[in-house]
């Protein structure tokens, strides 16, 4: 895999550990530099003229969401210079490749979680676990969500990571190893445990469970196969679980069709 621009600036800079990602610094070292206000209606901006920027980033967000929106915000630095940005107010999540928001969202991803550091941490922690994610987010002080994205997107195993809400499928995404038939299903079933984790009491699972593919998936051979699924929950009303393909033959078909949903 090529290195990206975000990983060769880390690099340039002498940068061989995660806690040696400094976004304040790095900004400056780009000539943005950055200050923390009041903000309504998005996490953060930026302004530019000419070779300099001034990033604003919300002061009462959360640390790890400040250094998301500072990461993005140089994103958009990178990518669309000259040009005056609200931010909207999600976490890091897959979005339409076309997007302004998906480059900066991607920038971000390699500044905050670099693969030349990322992938071999995430190799030393074994199984592809919440756990493992949680493990990873204190390393590189990032949110569970977007460590999840990244973990699941550096193929680390054949998994699905899919975000539901009370109305459904708000997004998913999936390891490169993972075949694009395998498309997650918009409500949830009720016999998934992810259900009684969304809508009723049912605790954050430890750990993954053997469940039936057609639980997930809206395919005739699905009920031939069975996954693992593991759920958290995210937010007050939301959830991302895990789905765990341990089948060789699920892997062996391929096609064309889009590998994230909104």
């Amino acid at each position: 895999m090529a290195i990206s621009h975000a990983e060769r600036l880390l690099q340039e800079l002498g940068i061989t550990e995660p806690d040696e990602i400094d976004l304040e610094a790095i900004a400056f070292h780009v000539n943005a530099r950055v200050r923390f206000r009041p903000l309504d209606g998005c996490e953060a901006r930026i302004i530019g003229h000419g070779d300099e920027a001034i990033i604003t980033v919300k002061a009462d967000s959360h640390p790890r969401r400040k250094r998301f929106s500072i990461a993005h915000e140089l994103g958009h630095w990178h990518h669309h210079r000259g040009k005056c940005l609200a931010c909207r107010l999600e976490e890091y999540q897959p979005r339409n490749a076309l997007s302004p928001e998906r480059a900066a969202d991607g920038y971000a991803a390699d500044l905050l979680m670099p693969y030349y550091l990322f992938k071999p941490l995430a190799r030393q922690q074994g199984k592809l676990t919440f756990k493992v994610v949680n493990a990873l987010a204190e390393i590189f002080n990032t949110s569970r969500p977007a460590t999840a994205i990244r973990l699941v997107e550096s193929d680390h195993s054949p998994a699905i990571l899919v975000c539901h809400g009370p109305k459904g499928r708000k997004w998913f995404t999936r390891a490169p190893s993972v075949p694009q038939k395998w498309f997650p299903q918009d409500s949830l079933d009720a016999e998934s445990f992810a259900f009684g984790v969304q809508f009723g009491r049912n605790p954050d699972d430890p750990n993954p469970r053997k469940i039936g593919a057609d639980a997930w998936f809206d395919r005739r051979d699905a009920d031939r196969f069975e996954v693992q699924e593991q759920t958290i929950r995210s937010g007050p009303d939301e959830t991302l679980t895990l789905i765990l393909f341990n089948d060789p033959m699920m892997l062996d078909e391929h096609d064309k069709r889009g590998s994230w949903m909104r």
